[in-house]
Formats: structure tokens, C-alpha cells, sequence
């Protein structure tokens, strides 16, 4: 029950932040280092993929295949965490001190994704 409790709570937080790279683009652009191409486009793929993890999350038959692809996804956006931490005047409304705690949080985040990529694991 607990399980299912942190998986539902993995899948709603992975939606809502998908949601919000719509929402507010603005946001996550400022997100993006600059060697990246394609900044627009980026951000609504992440989106995108950020709430088919969610969606995943919740369906018995592809909840391990969502699992992996959450913790790829937060491989894949780590370099914008670093590149925010570098930066934080690009970010006034946030503490510099919230920029450098995401970083390691974002490993506590692959983690729990982890938890779901066992068949068995409900």
C-alpha cells in the first residue's frame, strides 16, 4: 500500500511537472544551457515525455518501462539543474541555496524511480 501510495505521488508530480513546461516555457527555457540547439522544441519534448512518464507510472503492464524511462528523463535534465546552480541570477525568485539542494535531490529522484523497475514491485 505504501508502495502504491509513493508510486501514484511519482506519476502525479511527473504530470504536473510536464504540464508545466507548458504552462510557463519561459521558466524552463532560462533552464537550458546554452550549448544545447533547439531550446523551444527541448522543452516541449521534455514536457511531452515528462507526462508520459506519469501516465506510464499508472498502468500495471507498462509501469517498469515508465519507471526507466523517469530515471532517463532525469539523467537527461541534470545538466539543466547544474546549468541553473551556475547561474542563479537567472532565477531571483529562488533562493541560491535551492539550486545547489536540487542537485543532489535529483539522485534521490533516479532512486525512487528505481524502486519500479521490478515487475513484481507494487
Amino acid at each position: 500500500m505504501v508502495k502504491k501510495f509513493f508510486l501514484i505521488l511519482l506519476s502525479i508530480f511527473m504530470i504536473f511537472a510536464g504540464i508545466n513546461h507548458f504552462r510557463d516555457p519561459n521558466f524552463y527555457l532560462k533552464m537550458m544551457p546554452p550549448y544545447l540547439p533547439f531550446h523551444t522544441e527541448l522543452n516541449y519534448l521534455s514536457g511531452l515525455v515528462e507526462v508520459l512518464c506519469g501516465v506510464l507510472l499508472l498502468i500495471p503492464k507498462t509501469k517498469v518501462l515508465g519507471a526507466w524511462l523517469c530515471i532517463a528523463t532525469f539523467i537527461a535534465v541534470y545538466p539543466a539543474n547544474i546549468y541553473m546552480a551556475q547561474n542563479p541570477n537567472l532565477f531571483p525568485d529562488l533562493p541560491e541555496k535551492v539550486l545547489y539542494i536540487r542537485l543532489p535531490i535529483q539522485f534521490l529522484f533516479i532512486y525512487w524511480a528505481y524502486l519500479f523497475t521490478k515487475k513484481k514491485n507494487e
